[in-house]
């Protein structure tokens, strides 16, 4: 083998082991992440088709009857988790809380740099899960669900923007950011069915309107 062939060959392995690195640094953990990816259009549709229609009944609902927040990880409980999940180089103190960091709003496109500007919205929440089906769940069930990490249910937000929204399901509140109501729409049906909870007539309606261009 020539020394040329050789400085070329061992150049050509440096450059490779480089983009190799470069790959990992990309595909790697990173310190933002975001609502777990929902279902597709297409599935969320084939969703909605199963669902019950139901009318909703709120009798007996009380907030505490879904419990929150429970440790997830280590000293970090369901807020925490979820600002260190949806936040930008989120810095927390030895009991988890976030002491730094930024928080970009889906919802509205806003991003605060305290996280006390930010509220964890129930995507489905609680109220309506109550109503549509939550209401005949033991406690342990429902706080599973008010804890959910696992799906898309749970989201760093403006706060004021989730004080708006409130129990509101789609029919009568939607993300101001345009760009954002496929991800919703998806979300929302992928939750509700995940829960075998029901729908009503104008969310079902409201539903197929927005999943019809997702």
């Amino acid at each position: 083998m020539s020394k040329v062939y050789a400085r070329r060959r061992v150049s050509i392995l440096a450059a490779l082991t480089g983009l190799i690195a470069s790959v990992g640094l990309f595909n790697g953990p990173t310190a933002s992440a975001a609502l777990p990816t929902p279902v597709s259009g297409a599935t969320a549709r084939s969703y909605l088709s199963q669902l019950t229609v139901a009318t909703e009944n709120r009798t007996g609902y009380k907030r505490d009857l879904f419990p929150t927040w429970i440790t997830i990880s280590g000293t970090c409980n369901t807020r925490e988790y979820i600002l260190k999940r949806d936040g930008t180089n989120v810095v927390t103190d030895s009991s988890c809380a976030a002491t730094s960091g930024s928080w970009y709003s889906p919802y509205d496109g806003a991003t605060w740099t305290a996280a006390s500007d930010v509220d964890i919205d129930h995507l489905v929440p609680l109220a309506e899960a109550w109503d549509s089906g939550a209401s005949k769940w033991t406690t342990a069930q429902r706080q599973s669900f008010a804890n959910d990490v696992t799906r898309p249910q749970l989201l760093a937000v403006t706060d004021n923007v989730n004080q708006a929204k409130g129990d509101q399901d789609p029919a009568t509140w939607m993300p101001s950011r345009t760009a954002y109501r496929c991800t919703y729409v998806r979300a929302w049906v992928q939750v509700k069915y995940y829960y075998n909870l029901s729908v009503d007539s104008a969310e079902k309606s409201a539903l197929q309107n927005y999943l019809a261009s997702c």
